[in-house]
């Protein structure tokens, strides 16, 4: 996914609009863009769009931002909104490993409930947004099946530390929230999902959002989370991979294939191959968005 548009979840009207935005996954949110006594409302708003969105489409994805586990709110979160099979729940605050597989046994509890099979709705968890969350970042590997992206944020991080503000006089990232990225980056490789940029907050200023995707791309991300609608196409656009980079990734994804299991150093327009080559490749087709019929038909070009 290169693009995961927030809309908040007490806004009928907000989520029909950002259906047509042209983002790769709808984050449909009840927590922080949700009053407190909205929130029952918005939990029935969310569960009636997933219940009524179109299935057919293999866009946008459809998540649900559920409130932290500290708020005790996350379990009527999930009993409203599982029975709809959003694709995933985003857990914020996650504090570390072991409250990914919390989270996990109560999606599960829910799925179970909804006659669901277990597993099939995935979880993306926001890892730094607490100095527990970071401190333990290396806990998130291997705790839950369901486990599929790692995303970093900022703005609940300076309030978690007491931080008056999260960059400096240049409009850059201080060095505790640049440890927060990279922390994220690692923990991702190291749990084999996707990492997530965290959002670009000044909707207006589209060269900045720009600048920054392109940063996000370079260092290993997936995808960036939107605020506004206005901000998915340039998300896409940074994120998509250019086609001769698609044309060379599938290239060497079929040269790996017909080499076999035990493929080491391969050749390529007269450079060398290895797996550091094969694993990029695969990570560049996954942002292309190619299916595994694709791939054949362009392997066989």
């Amino acid at each position: 996914m290169r693009s995961l548009l927030f809309v908040p979840g007490d806004s009928e009207r907000k989520m029909e609009k950002a259906a047509s935005a042209g983002a790769d996954a709808l984050i449909l949110d009840l927590e922080d863009s949700v009053a407190l006594s909205r929130k029952p409302d918005a939990r029935q708003i969310v569960a009636s769009y997933l219940a009524n969105a179109d299935r057919q489409s293999p866009t946008p994805r459809l998540i649900v931002r559920v409130n932290a586990l500290d708020t005790g709110l996350t379990d009527d979160d999930l009993a409203a909104v599982i029975a709809g099979r959003p694709d995933a729940v985003l857990l914020p605050k996650a504090g570390s490993g072991a409250d990914l597989q919390d989270f996990a046994a109560r999606i599960a509890v829910e799925e179970a409930r909804a006659n669901l099979p277990e597993g099939k709705i995935l979880v993306h968890a926001l890892m730094t947004e607490t100095a527990a969350g970071m401190l333990n970042a290396a806990t998130f590997a291997a705790k839950s099946a369901r486990l599929s992206a790692l995303a970093w944020g900022a703005e609940d991080l300076a309030a978690d530390i007491g931080a008056a503000t999260n960059k400096d006089e240049n409009g850059r990232y201080t060095d505790i929230f640049r440890m927060a990225r990279s922390l994220t980056l690692l923990a991702a490789a190291q749990s084999g999902v996707d990492a997530i940029d965290t959002v670009f907050t000044d909707f207006r200023d589209k060269d900045g959002l720009d600048a920054e995707c392109r940063a996000a791309v370079r260092d290993g991300f997936s995808g960036k989370m939107a605020i506004h609608p206005g901000q998915v196409a340039i998300i896409n656009a940074a994120f998509t991979p250019a086609p001769e980079d698609v044309e060379r990734a599938v290239r060497i994804l079929a040269l790996f294939a017909a080499a076999g299991p035990d493929a080491g150093v391969l050749s390529l327009d007269g450079k060398m191959i290895d797996m550091p080559h094969l694993r990029q490749a695969e990570r560049v087709v996954r942002r292309a968005g190619l299916t595994e019929t694709a791939l054949d038909e362009a392997a066989n070009l």
